[in-house]
């Protein structure tokens, strides 16, 4: 059975391409806890898995092969969308899981644990999940400890993302302070991947700053002669 699409999906997708994971390499941060939970829960498998548009990708894995399966296997896409551990003691009994090709084959899971990671503002992306290929039952100190090394993945993957936001940060920076490719007819700017671009959308795309338009007194007695600056401008402040 295929888990329902979220309603927010739109949003939720959005929010995962901010964090810029998908198809990375594997990162020590997130291998330390996937092992971490793999011996706590003393199980086989242990997985961070994020939910894309047509895949459930494995961003951490111990015990397990495969880099990612599609969206429609994924335990992960009922997880996401709940806010607290879903654990399954045997998915063969399970009416959502029993046909599932990952219950009826390789890896044979039996049981199933999983808690959701969120973002800030509540748009699941997939899960921190542990399987065995028993059943086995999960008390509710084990869920908080589960619950609690999810929230361990998405505080990494937040300063992750804050992180490579600086690092762009910075590098605008440096653009912004160096030598600009600029057009002695027009003014326009080529950026960094070469593309011609206006002065203000280039600013605006790389800072807080904003724009509004006026003219300069030499403008003004350019264009026209016939104003004073004070008609234009407005008379100084005393």
């Amino acid at each position: 059975m295929k888990a329902p699409i979220p309603e927010n999906e739109a949003r939720r997708m959005v929010a995962l391409r901010r964090y810029k994971i998908l198809d990375t390499m594997a990162e020590q941060a997130f291998d330390e806890i996937v092992k971490v939970a793999a011996h706590i829960f003393k199980t086989p498998i242990a997985l961070i898995s994020l939910v894309d548009g047509e895949r459930q990708w494995f961003k951490a894995k111990v015990g397990l092969e495969a880099r990612e399966t599609h969206r429609d296997l994924a335990f992960c896409a009922y997880t996401m969308q709940q806010s607290e551990v879903l654990a399954v003691e045997d998915a063969t009994k399970d009416a959502r899981f029993a046909d599932n090709a990952l219950v009826t084959g390789n890896p044979n899971i039996r049981f199933y644990a999983g808690a959701p990671l969120a973002t800030p503002d509540g748009l699941g992306l997939g899960s921190l999940w542990v399987i065995d290929r028993v059943t086995r039952k999960l008390d509710a100190g084990e869920k908080e400890i589960l619950q609690s090394l999810g929230k361990m993945v998405m505080t990494t993957l937040e300063l992750r993302r804050v992180s490579n936001q600086l690092v762009e940060e910075i590098e605008r920076a440096k653009t912004l302070a160096g030598m600009l490719p600029i057009c002695c007819s027009c003014k326009n700017i080529r950026n960094d991947k070469g593309y011609w671009e206006r002065v203000e959308k280039y600013v605006q795309d790389r800072s807080e700053a904003d724009f509004t338009h006026t003219y300069c007194p030499e403008c003004v007695q350019k264009y026209f002669p016939e104003l004073t600056s004070e008609e234009i401008f407005g008379a100084p402040k005393k």
